[in-house]
């Protein structure tokens, strides 16, 4: 007597469903590797940046802040720039700092970061004696090395946004300025929130620049603004 038929499988329809799930599977492991791959850099930042941030209130004494730009519309700071240098008049007044180094960008003439900047800080109070424009701070790695190489600043107080205050601490260090951080926190708008997504990708660029120590876009010769500046309190 014959038992029941069993059916027929179709090895080859087995063994291609078995090779998609395969494919699949080692997908989602190079998309997981990758985002991994991805947040190392900022993992890595905020190891480094994790104990140098401060408030304004507790920032420690240094004899330059350094405040990095952060755009002009119609000629003026952008509010986000208004805000870093509100917090480095701050400093400036609380005695934490005794000069102020403005960085930004002034690669065409239409474009002045760093005049912007210096105008607005003697608005708040901050003698003009007392404040050194560096003019081709065209990103945060090129600031922090002009910063020590050119304007010899061994010691500063950072100022920027809390979402880019890391990335600067940790490129400074890298670049041999010891530094701290000030984090200026803002309302969470679009633009906030771009900056935050961008510090992921900027993160990458930050980590290939403090391991290969390019040169800055432009170096030049050695400047005695910070100098001059501190002698003349001396005075």
């Amino acid at each position: 007597m014959r038992g029941p038929r069993l059916p027929r499988v179709n090895w080859s329809r087995t063994a291609a469903a078995l090779r998609t799930v395969r494919t699949r599977r080692l997908a989602v492991q190079v998309v997981m590797a990758g985002c991994v791959l991805a947040l190392l850099p900022s993992a890595w930042m905020h190891a480094v940046a994790a104990d140098r941030l401060r408030t304004t209130a507790d920032a420690p004494a240094a004899e330059v802040a350094v405040v990095f730009g952060a755009g002009l519309w119609r000629g003026q700071p952008t509010p986000y720039l208004a805000d870093r240098l509100d917090a480095a008049a701050e400093l400036y007044r609380t005695g934490k700092v005794k000069v102020v180094l403005v960085t930004g960008d002034n690669s065409r003439t239409e474009y002045d970061e760093p005049n912007a900047m210096r105008t607005y800080l003697t608005g708040q109070g901050v003698p003009d004696t007392q404040i050194v424009s560096d003019y081709a701070g065209f990103d945060t790695w090129d600031s922090c090395v002009r910063a020590k190489e050119i304007f010899g600043v061994e010691r500063a107080v950072l100022v920027t946004q809390g979402f880019h205050i890391r990335r600067a601490v940790t490129l400074c260090q890298a670049a041999g300025l010891d530094s701290y951080g000030v984090g200026v926190a803002d309302v969470h708008d679009a633009t906030w929130y771009y900056g935050e997504a961008r510090e992921v990708f900027a993160a990458g660029k930050a980590a290939l620049d403090a391991a290969f120590k390019p040169a800055p876009r432009f170096l030049g010769p050695k400047e005695q603004g910070v100098s001059q500046a501190l002698a003349a309190l001396a005075d």
